[in-house]
């Protein structure tokens, strides 16, 4: 890579970094100095805002909250979609192919669109304000392109190992636990990648499906943007704050991403 294609890339890394920067900068200031004027380096840097969202339990418990749900929902759509991905590429029956690529039908929907239904669905079921409401209403998105990727990443193990384990008297149950998750390990990171980037960053369903006890940060920010009209120190720390579940599960699992990527099964 020569100098002049090289300074492109550095450009939006650059042009990707300024929000960032942005927020960690605001959320050492408080309100009144953001009122005085923008400055890139805070004058009297404080944790005010940190320490306010640590000590009340109607913030932080909002990132609770949502780390509840998300890994709720990464769990339940891996769970569904290894079976259902392992069915799609091994065994083949009448309208197989149509049905797998509808699936992407279900993952191009908006929220919205199902929006009255999920809330009338779950409010007759008695789950409103319930983690596994947000859970099951974010498999509707996730579990389709779940088994997407992993049926890629299952029809990439040759067909001999399935029948060696019969060979050797594995069952269904032990073949997966011992043989082929191992096998499509990085495919299932990169699963977990895309199902937990889409259940912690929608919003519309998560505070729709809640009201008190399973609100997520994004409607507690919502309703204090409202409430505290312009408070941007605070919301600014919160916003840092909800960047941080991210950053954790990339550095997790960055060398299964960086395989499952390498693979070419995710474009």
């Amino acid at each position: 890579m020569t100098r002049k294609d090289s300074f492109a890339p550095a450009i939006y890394v650059v042009f990707l970094m300024v929000p960032i920067y942005w927020l960690i900068v605001m959320s050492f200031k408080t309100n009144a100095e953001i009122g005085s004027g923008l400055t890139l380096i805070p004058q009297n840097p404080t944790l005010e805002n940190y320490q306010f969202i640590f000590g009340d339990p109607d913030w932080y418990w909002g990132y609770v909250n949502a780390i509840i749900y998300v890994l709720m929902n990464v769990v339940i759509s891996i769970f569904v979609a290894v079976p259902a991905a392992y069915a799609f590429s091994r065994y083949r029956f009448f309208g197989d192919r149509y049905l797998f690529f509808g699936f992407l039908a279900f993952r191009m929907l908006a929220p919205a669109i199902l929006l009255i239904p999920f809330v009338q669905i779950f409010a007759q079921l008695d789950l409103i304000d319930t983690h596994i409401a947000v859970a099951i209403a974010h498999c509707f998105f996730n579990v389709p392109i779940a088994i997407w990727i992993l049926e890629g990443f299952i029809s990439s193990v040759p067909r001999q190992i399935d029948e060696t384990a019969k060979m050797d008297g594995y069952g269904m149950m032990r073949f997966f636990a011992r043989i082929l998750l191992p096998q499509i390990a990085p495919g299932i990171a990169v699963t977990a990648f895309f199902c937990f980037m889409f259940s912690w960053v929608e919003l519309l369903l998560a505070n729709a499906l809640t009201t008190v006890h399973a609100k997520p940060i994004g409607g507690i920010m919502s309703r204090a943007g409202g409430l505290l009209f312009g408070n941007l120190s605070l919301l600014s720390a919160a916003s840092v704050l909800a960047l941080i579940p991210g950053v954790i599960l990339i550095i997790f699992v960055k060398n299964h991403l960086a395989r499952g990527f390498s693979m070419g099964q995710v474009s």
